[in-house]
């Protein structure tokens, strides 16, 4: 109940109400997009101060093991279910975009550590950004594998795996994240002292207002899910639960604080929105976008917003 009370949560529910109800409040694209990047550049430096503390310990090797297992399992369990409902090119394209991650829940999740006062890595930003392209190149592989089967449709000619590597590695949302995380762990303590009016008082406020258009964002998507199976409309809560309870496994065995398995437990159950359905848009042009779009930014995304991280949060609690 106090992760509702808190006021990015609220504007997130506000956000969904007025898109509900089909006002016409809005955020301009520029000014949402500028939100997207402060958000980032402020996640980076944290997590660049907080690793200049903590320097690279075996949890920082460990954490990022486990980040890299995930970005390949989750991807592959998930095209194993969907093939069996769905077209490969679909399931490869909803696999894709729930074996990568949300750079929005994994900040809102990082909020409401900070919130609990709970302490966490910086370096999970560092996994966040090696868990976002791994599914991406897997569906891409598998995608050109269902263009070269005997008698496949010759929608799309296969997609070169060196350029999508290249698209993602050189994201720009990526590249600040890393950049400010860069910045952060040369800069350490005194850096955080200059930077701290900038990425520590703004970002609440900034969150909220960001939260809002992404509340406004997924109530304009419902309609995409109408009419699709109830089996996917299934997928998309009991998928993320799954992949958390993976990533609880990992964490349990690895022995990560309490923090750092939430954060791992959030980044596994998030579902891309932004990053992976761009480059999936262009590489598997015939997957259905209401299918991974509507179904990551329409369900998922409030899911763990409003009960997935306080959820997972309570869950690694039982590793203390």
């Amino acid at each position: 109940m106090q992760n509702f009370l808190d006021p990015a949560i609220l504007f997130f529910v506000f956000g969904i109400v007025a898109g509900t109800l089909r006002s016409n409040l809005e955020i301009p694209p520029p000014i949402a997009r500028f939100l997207s990047l402060y958000l980032l550049m402020a996640l980076g430096l944290k997590g660049g101060f907080a690793l200049a503390k903590s320097g690279l310990t075996a949890e920082v090797l460990v954490s990022l093991a486990c980040a890299l297992a995930l970005s390949a399992l989750v991807p592959a369990i998930g095209y194993a279910l969907l093939v069996r409902r769905l077209s490969r090119f679909d399931a490869a394209a909803i696999a894709a975009t729930y074996g990568s991650v949300s750079a929005v829940t994994f900040i809102t999740a990082v909020q409401y550590l900070e919130t609990q006062g709970t302490p966490y890595g910086g370096h999970m930003a560092a996994a966040m950004a090696l868990m976002e392209s791994p599914a991406i190149v897997m569906a891409v592989v598998l995608a050109n594998m269902a263009r070269r089967r005997p008698g496949a449709a010759d929608s799309a000619a296969p997609h070169g795996i060196s350029k999508i590597l290249h698209e993602s590695l050189t994201d720009g949302a990526q590249l600040l994240l890393l950049g400010a995380m860069v910045v952060g762990l040369l800069t350490g303590e005194a850096g955080q002292q200059a930077m701290q009016p900038f990425s520590g008082d703004l970002f609440k406020g900034m969150l909220a207002f960001f939260l809002l258009d992404m509340g406004l964002l997924a109530a304009r998507n419902f309609g995409t899910l109408k009419g699709q199976s109830p089996w996917l409309l299934a997928y998309a809560i009991g998928g993320p639960l799954v992949h958390a309870a993976l990533a609880f496994a990992l964490a349990a065995a690895a022995g990560l604080s309490v923090g750092n398995a939430t954060l791992l437990m959030v980044l596994a159950a998030s579902a891309s929105y932004i990053a992976v359905p761009a480059v999936v848009r262009e590489a598997i042009p015939e997957a259905n976008p209401s299918l991974y779009f509507g179904m990551s930014l329409g369900l998922t995304f409030p899911f763990n917003i409003l009960v997935g991280i306080p959820l997972y949060a309570s869950l690694a609690q039982r590793l203390a």
